[in-house]
């Protein structure tokens, strides 16, 4: 009498886990050029580095018919690689088992991998495709699915976490992948509802679609919730290896130093004729954020969304920063709601990590208008400045033009702790501009006057001349320097090199209560 081995049965339960799917589904996700749990895993991957756990779970509800399909793994693959070297945690949700959703295991997987990463200290990656939680198994799945959010709550600021939204995710999913530091989200299949789409009423009445409501190009230009948006799946997983070439493993630890051939004390060519003399003319602030980068090498986030500030990660010295510049060729490069809260919500990221910010400054003030009063314009704003006061990593800021008011003291002033301020002979640092703070301060004279006795061109010149220019202001110690504008990186590098060993002390309380 023969039998199956235990080493046959167990290759034969591995087999089964492999791939426990739907083959109508996998054979239309692969019709459609989406990969599967498990290949999309991979792909991210270095080779033959994959570690999975809990391939044999397995769901326990008996509801609506559950127990006549108990597919191995319980629709996420979970496990522990190498990313270009680097230990990471990452899962990958399965849409071909129960279209994704989380169950009660399914939730638990992705608990004990982020757990797991917690405490191991290593980056996650989180790659999703699935329609939130699991309604079969009614509050079962709620009760997991609430113990992942606050895992994932725990690791905030401890361990980066990266989300990679390959598919239509909602609910609870969608919640899950907010969490997470970084949003990246494709832009052919990638879509994101707070509610499951099936019940929402504007895309039930067929008022728009799901694209329209919760693609990719309105997550990434109008709610702000996808740093980057990719093309295919290989891209995003490009774009996830190298945003994680600019963070460390975890908070206790700095990231990456990557040497490269743009020589440190090279001087910035040209770099006057980027911005125009008259300061009512845009430029591009990118061209300036170029020049002075390792390599001209700038990873901007959030390209498309509060276009009027520019933020990204790029080397200095081989250093990983954080870059932060207004944007003069939009709304002037006025602060508005959401430009303050994304950069804000950017520096907060950096020092979590450790990351210095340096700040491109350019600010004309905050954007007026009763739709930015009502809007809460004073709360957001404080966010920007509770952000660059709150921080101790450190903080570096170049003034290449305007510098005016409350916006000059939310970005990164000498006041709230920058650590070197400096400003090109083009800076102007002042209350407001010159025009505007004429009108106010000889509005009785400029009224009996009348507009034809040229008084008002007079005030404004006295004002400009008084005011308008940054050696006003390295009198008073608010500027380190004054400098050539193709002297920046220079300046930058050398006092990026002492600052690399700052830390400061911090008098323990709870937390502080930023104006969310």
């Amino acid at each position: 009498m023969t039998g199956s081995s235990p080493s046959d049965d167990l290759d034969a339960i591995r087999q089964d886990s492999i791939s426990p799917g739907d083959r109508s589904v996998i054979k239309e996700m692969r019709e459609s050029g989406s990969q599967t749990a498990r290949e999309r895993i991979l792909d991210l991957l270095d080779d033959d580095s994959f570690v999975e756990v809990d391939a044999f779970v397995r769901h326990r509800s008996g509801d609506h018919g559950m127990h006549l399909h108990t597919p191995l793994g319980d629709g996420v693959v979970a496990g522990h690689g190498k990313l270009d070297g680097r230990r990471i945690a990452c899962f990958s949700q399965d849409f071909s088992v129960f279209s994704g959703t989380m169950g009660e295991m399914h939730a638990k997987k992705i608990c004990k991998i982020v757990e797991f990463a917690e405490k191991a200290r290593l980056p996650i990656i989180g790659i999703w495709d699935g329609d939130g939680q699991r309604a079969h198994e009614g509050v079962a799945s709620l009760g997991s699915n609430g113990e992942l959010l606050d895992n994932l709550v725990s690791c905030s600021g401890k361990v980066p976490m990266i989300s990679i939204v390959l598919g239509t995710v909602s609910g609870t999913s969608a919640l899950a992948a907010g969490l997470s530091d970084f949003v990246i989200l494709g832009s052919q299949r990638g879509r994101m509802f707070m509610r499951s789409p099936y019940v929402i009423p504007e895309i039930v009445s067929g008022e728009v679609d799901e694209d329209t409501l919760g693609g990719a190009s309105h997550h990434a230009s109008r709610s702000g919730v996808a740093c980057m948006v990719s093309e295919n799946e290989s891209e995003a997983f490009d774009m996830t290896a190298e945003i994680l070439s600019h963070l460390p493993d975890h908070t206790m630890s700095e990231p990456p130093v990557l040497s490269t051939g743009d020589k440190w004390n090279r001087k910035c060519k040209g770099m006057d004729k980027l911005v125009p003399q008259d300061s009512d003319r845009p430029y591009d602030m990118r061209g300036v954020i170029s020049q002075v980068i390792d390599d001209k090498r700038f990873l901007e986030m959030f390209q498309s969304y509060a276009e009027n500030v520019v933020i990204g990660f790029a080397r200095l010295d081989g250093h990983s920063v954080g870059i932060i510049g207004n944007q003069p060729s939009v709304l002037a490069g006025c602060l508005d709601i959401d430009a303050s809260v994304k950069a804000a919500r950017f520096i907060r990221t950096c020092d979590c990590f450790n990351i210095p910010v340096v700040t491109f400054v350019d600010v004309p003030g905050f954007l007026p208008g009763t739709v930015q009063e009502w809007g809460g314009i004073i709360r957001h704003g404080a966010k920007l400045l509770y952000a660059y006061a709150e921080a101790t990593v450190p903080k570096l800021a170049v003034v290449t033009r305007k510098a005016y008011g409350g916006a000059y003291l939310a970005m990164s002033c000498k006041h709230l702790g920058s650590d070197y301020n400096v400003a090109w002979p083009t800076g102007e640092l002042a209350v407001m501009g010159a025009e505007g703070a004429v009108n106010i301060i000889h509005r009785t004279e400029l009224s009996e006057a009348g507009d034809s006795s040229g008084r008002h061109a007079e005030l404004v010149d006295e004002y400009r001349e008084k005011f308008g220019d940054p050696y006003v202001a390295a009198r008073h110690g608010w500027l380190d320097d004054v400098i050539e504008p193709a002297q920046t990186r220079i300046a930058l590098v050398k006092a990026l090199r002492p600052l690399l060993s700052k830390r400061e002390m911090v008098l323990p309380k709870k937390h502080g209560n930023i104006p969310l």
